[in-house]
């Protein structure tokens, strides 16, 4: 993914109710109107978010005469999950160096207050 389609991706996935437009479409393609009727806004301000959805590739639209179906392009995500992938492998190596570390210190604790005795 390039960087400039990473940045687009998060600042589309930034905003709350772009994500849960995203959840809906998650279980399956549905029209503009149906995706704006949870949210207390105007059908225009629902489609800027879903023209900066679309923009960013996260999902597309189309047309069938009068129905306007909205569709979730997983792809782009799965993008995002493996570049995050790379951090979160970072994050469980530095925990488990963190934890052999504080079992090496309550090892030489539990050494200590025997040698007291």
């Amino acid at each position: 993914m390039s960087p400039d389609h990473l940045s687009s991706t998060f600042a589309a996935l930034a905003d709350p109710t772009r994500r849960a437009i995203l959840s809906r479409l998650a279980s399956g393609e549905t029209s503009v109107t149906e995706l704006a009727e949870p949210f207390h806004m105007s059908l225009p301000a629902v489609t800027k978010h879903l023209k900066v959805l679309e923009r960013a590739g996260l999902i597309t639209r189309s047309r069938e005469a009068q129905w306007r179906p909205c569709r979730l392009e997983a792809s782009r995500l799965k993008e995002v999950a493996d570049w995050v992938e790379h951090y979160r492998n970072f994050w469980e190596q530095s925990l488990d160096r963190l934890d052999a570390y504080l079992k090496t210190l309550q090892t030489k604790e539990k050494t200590r207050g025997r040698k007291k005795k």
